[in-house]
């Protein structure tokens, strides 16, 4: 994917801050970025390793202040802080036929949007458990509460599904690649 103004990770970082204080989007946002950041290695595309995690870290930059507009204000605020094109249709893809009709064409964004959600999922499940950590979560754990709608409620299974279908993954893989995704970001997340 051609990257354009591709603004540093710093700088995506402050953009990020200008508009989310609250703890709960500052982690989500880190651990999308991490989990990103991590498939780009996964599926060979170390090269844009940086690209795609400011493409996750940035996703919701507009969630927190602007809910009922979310990927719709995104392009605004995008754009005032200095980001590219190819940022902005990677973070508004997430919300396809959700709240935008920007499709997911490249394989960066068919992975944040079927990962965003399902790293709620996990975290949640994670947040039970005795260690309080995804690095012993097997996928079983996850598909055990996955099937309990009430469950992390929030946490769209029809969105997780068209996501693994859109990558041509079964369900089982998405949850274990994402799980192993999240083990390599968990402590930088934890930090904040």
């Amino acid at each position: 994917m051609a990257e354009t103004n591709i603004i540093t990770r710093d700088q995506a970082w402050e953009l990020f801050k200008t508009y989310n204080k609250d703890p709960f989007h500052i982690q989500h946002a880190l651990t999308v970025e991490g989990v990103m950041r991590w498939y780009a290695r996964d599926l060979g595309y170390g090269a844009e390793e940086d690209f795609w995690g400011i493409v996750g870290l940035l996703h919701d930059i507009d969630f927190e202040e602007f809910p009922n507009e979310h990927c719709i204000k995104a392009p605004e605020l995008l754009r005032k802080g200095g980001v590219g094109e190819d940022i902005i249709h990677g973070v508004c893809s997430h919300g396809y036929e959700l709240t935008v009709d920007v499709k997911p064409e490249h394989e960066m964004e068919k992975v944040l949007y079927a990962a965003d959600e399902l790293t709620g999922l996990i975290w949640a499940v994670a947040i039970i458990r005795p260690s309080k950590s995804v690095q012993d979560m097997e996928v079983k754990s996850v598909k055990k509460k996955y099937k309990t709608p009430a469950f992390a409620a929030g946490c769209s299974r029809p969105v997780i599904e068209k996501g693994a279908a859109m990558l041509g993954w079964e369900l089982d893989k998405l949850i274990e690649k994402t799980i192993l995704a999240m083990r390599s970001c968990e402590d930088v997340v934890s930090q904040g």
